[in-house]
């Protein structure tokens, strides 16, 4: 199925049943007034977070939805029949806002969470509801309000813990195929990833992550340069970022240095709450140099960026270097829940939580 990450779609709810007018007529009750009864409510329109879908792709076909409208009140006071309700299944990451306004109206982060988005008419009154001691016999009765109407933008964002970072051919998809069981496409030309792709990462014994891989980055995306900047969307519920750099590239007039910095530019241009997340330097391909040389050249690009935090050298073709890093993900991540959980954390408890750099 192909991706996608953006709808636009037309909600209306239900209309409310008008109301009756009608009269009492038995033969042994010989006033018997009015016994219409009110108008059926009008049917909401609701989104579920539904775990089995991955993408938006389905409302790129079908894009207008109406829920059920409300029956007419009957005789004997019968009140119309409610109109269904329609509960429309999104992806679990689904932000939905209106397109007229762009006001957020909700984010479904959970599996089976509802969004109300557009609320179903109340029935109209019968002519019962409007005897009073001076209007006996009443004859007016409710229509029944309108349902609303709304056009609604969908964008979908992964739900990651872990996300990745690098220019084309970074080693992105490899490193992901090394630690998970996603199998992204992988070849020797740029942008072989077109689309986000998501990897349950097993770090131990009940102990494990997701890990999301994004297409690359080029100098320029925010302008559109490459496939952009779009894609970023998808890191910015992660709580960590890992940045791979080629430390061997097949150019030689390629500069790791100058391009790592110029994606931290991209990042920033993006978002700057994004750019502020911890963010570790993952030096790949270590397999296409001796050891020793692989080695002199990770310092010289760490101190050539300055980079302060955590850094690895790894190979993700091999898988070299791969575990450690994933018990160091995994470590930060169960640190990042617990300092939420207690909101207490103290700076030494923050360093003891960061890995040695390698």
């Amino acid at each position: 199925m192909k991706f996608v990450d953006e709808a636009r779609v037309h909600v209306q709810a239900g209309n409310g049943g008008r109301g009756s007018a009608s009269f009492r007529r038995e033969k042994s009750v010989p006033f018997g007034g009015p016994d219409g009864g009110d108008g059926g409510r009008g049917g909401s329109v609701y989104l579920r977070a539904a775990s089995g879908i991955n993408t938006l792709a389905d409302f790129r076909i079908e894009r207008t939805f109406r829920a059920g409208h409300g029956e007419p009140g009957g005789a004997n006071d019968c009140t119309g029949r409610d109109g269904a309700d329609l509960s429309l299944p999104v992806p679990i990451g689904t932000v939905v806002r209106n397109a007229e306004t762009h006001e957020e109206l909700g984010d479904l982060t959970r599996d089976g969470e509802l969004l109300l988005v557009a609320r179903g008419g109340k029935g109209g009154w019968g002519n019962q509801r409007f005897k009073s001691s001076t209007n006996r016999s009443p004859r007016q009765f409710g229509p029944g309000l309108p349902g609303e109407k709304r056009s609604l933008e969908f964008e979908l964002r992964l739900i990651a813990d872990v996300g990745l970072l690098g220019l084309p051919n970074a080693g992105k998809s490899t490193l992901i195929r090394a630690v998970s069981a996603a199998r992204p496409k992988v070849a020797d030309y740029p942008f072989t990833t077109l689309h986000p792709n998501l990897g349950v990462v097993a770090a131990g014994e009940h102990r494990s992550f997701v890990m999301a891989d994004i297409p690359g980055l080029i100098e320029g995306a925010a302008e559109g340069a490459g496939l952009g900047i779009r894609f970023l969307r998808h890191l910015q519920r992660t709580r960590l970022l890992l940045h791979l750099v080629d430390i061997a590239p097949l150019d030689e007039r390629a500069d790791p240095v100058r391009d790592a910095r110029a994606i931290v530019r991209e990042l920033r241009k993006f978002s700057t709450q994004l750019a502020a997340k911890p963010r570790w330097l993952v030096l790949n391909k270590r397999d296409l140099l001796p050891a020793a040389e692989a080695e002199k050249r990770a310092r010289a690009i760490v101190r050539r960026l300055r980079h302060r935090g955590p850094h690895f050298l790894i190979s993700g073709a091999t898988g070299e270097g791969t575990k450690r890093l994933s018990q160091a993900v995994m470590r930060f991540l169960e640190h990042h829940d617990r300092a939420a959980g207690v909101r207490a954390s103290s700076p030494a408890d923050a360093d003891a939580a960061q890995p040695d750099a390698t």
